[in-house]
């Protein structure tokens, strides 16, 4: 009986192991199935959150929609745009990277006010005031040129050295000239210019045609602007004084194209930072009627050059994209001092490369270029953007 009993309590302690074995694997089972489901859940969740085209630029939890200005850095890639699906190497195209980044800093330009950025370059080129008057007895068309007014700088030192040519359309054979007045923005000419010999139905047949420009003795001159005023509509009996605003030159020769850049200041680093962003409507340059752009950035100080950088050349474009950053070192105590030259130059592999247009960003250059450059200096550390009209 003894031994029997014995025989017993160990069964039952076998059965009883057995049974928390197979309670433990159970539970170990639920554990596990359990586990799966919640990361599958999870995984579903963040699949569903991450998805492309979900979320953009302009929900109220992006960074643009909190006000917060983007860095610019060129040659990095940044997503497309919505709707506009990726290259096939997973990055946006070059026009849709430069498309984004505009939107993401400061937009200034010397237009409108309307101006969105995209838009032309409308860029005051000053007025000028003149007097017609026509003598019946003498048969002679008088034309007086009084004054300019605001007229953009031309040249480095931030002036120009502005003179008027006289014409009577059709006829461009014959012109009459102002005296040209050195470093002067609001110039005065009071120069008087007789048109003896016309036949009062004659004068009624031209044009008065003045076109004001840039005198320069080393090379072409700059045209600045022009006023024209078909002389059937006005009344020549007596000396009529006009105001006019200047506007681009008809014939496209100061038409050279716009170029979009923006510029970042940062004080505690010393640095200037260039973005080439693109260019619009650059003047061709080749016989094809095309171009094959690139720009250099020129550092200068006190009028010597210190760095220069450039960009890639863009084969047969007259509309190109660049968005290439250039820092510069530029220490607070010379800002005063420093001017940066952009040049947009055609590439030409057989003989030397032809200055398409310039650009002068300084505190002394242009109304526009200034205004640019104290802007920069308003924002400390945020890329401030503005399309600038190129000249000669």
């Amino acid at each position: 009986m003894y031994v029997n009993r014995e025989e017993d309590n160990s069964k039952g302690s076998v059965s009883l192991s057995v049974f928390l074995v197979s309670l433990a694997v159970t539970v170990c089972a639920v554990w596990l199935v359990a586990l799966c489901g919640v990361c599958g859940w999870c995984q579903r969740k963040l699949g569903k959150r991450n998805k492309p085209g979900v979320e953009t630029a302009d929900t109220p939890d992006s960074s643009r929609g909190r006000g917060e200005k983007k860095a610019i850095k060129g040659n990095k890639p940044a997503n497309s745009p919505k709707g506009q699906p990726p290259d096939a190497d997973g990055h946006s195209s070059v026009t849709d990277l430069a498309n984004s980044l505009t939107g993401d800093m400061v937009m200034l330009s010397p237009g409108s006010e309307d101006d969105d950025g995209e838009g032309p370059v409308s860029e005051k080129l000053g007025r000028i005031q003149f007097s017609i008057g026509y003598s019946f007895q003498n048969t002679t068309l008088t034309v007086k040129v009084l004054r300019g007014q605001d007229l953009p700088a031309k040249d480095f030192s931030g002036t120009s050295d502005p003179f008027v040519k006289i014409y009577l359309l059709p006829d461009k054979k014959h012109k009459l000239e102002t005296k040209v007045k050195r470093k002067n923005l609001n110039p005065h000419w009071n120069e008087t210019f007789l048109f003896e010999g016309f036949p009062y139905e004659k004068v009624r047949e031209r044009t008065l045609y003045l076109q004001v420009l840039d005198y320069d003795r080393f090379s072409r001159n700059d045209p600045i602007g022009e006023v024209s005023i078909p002389l059937n509509k006005v009344e020549l009996g007596q000396i009529k004084t006009f105001w006019k605003e200047l506007k681009p030159c008809s014939d496209g020769s100061g038409r050279r194209g716009d170029l979009l850049v923006s510029l970042c200041y940062n004080p505690t680093a010393n640095t200037i930072t260039v973005n080439i962003i693109k260019a619009r409507h650059l003047k061709a340059m080749d016989i094809g009627g095309t171009s094959d752009p690139y720009v250099k950035v020129w550092l200068m100080h006190k009028d010597k050059r210190v760095e220069k950088k450039k960009t890639v050349v863009m084969k047969r474009c007259l509309n190109p994209v660049f968005n290439e950053s250039f820092p510069f070192d530029v220490p607070a105590h010379v800002l005063r001092e420093t001017t940066i030259i952009i040049t947009v130059m055609d590439k030409d592999r057989l003989s030397r490369n032809d200055v398409i247009g310039k650009i002068y960003l300084s505190w002394k250059s242009g109304p526009a270029e200034v205004k640019h450059w104290k802007d920069m200096l308003a924002r400390p550390r945020t890329n401030v953007a503005q399309w600038h009209a190129l000249k000669a």
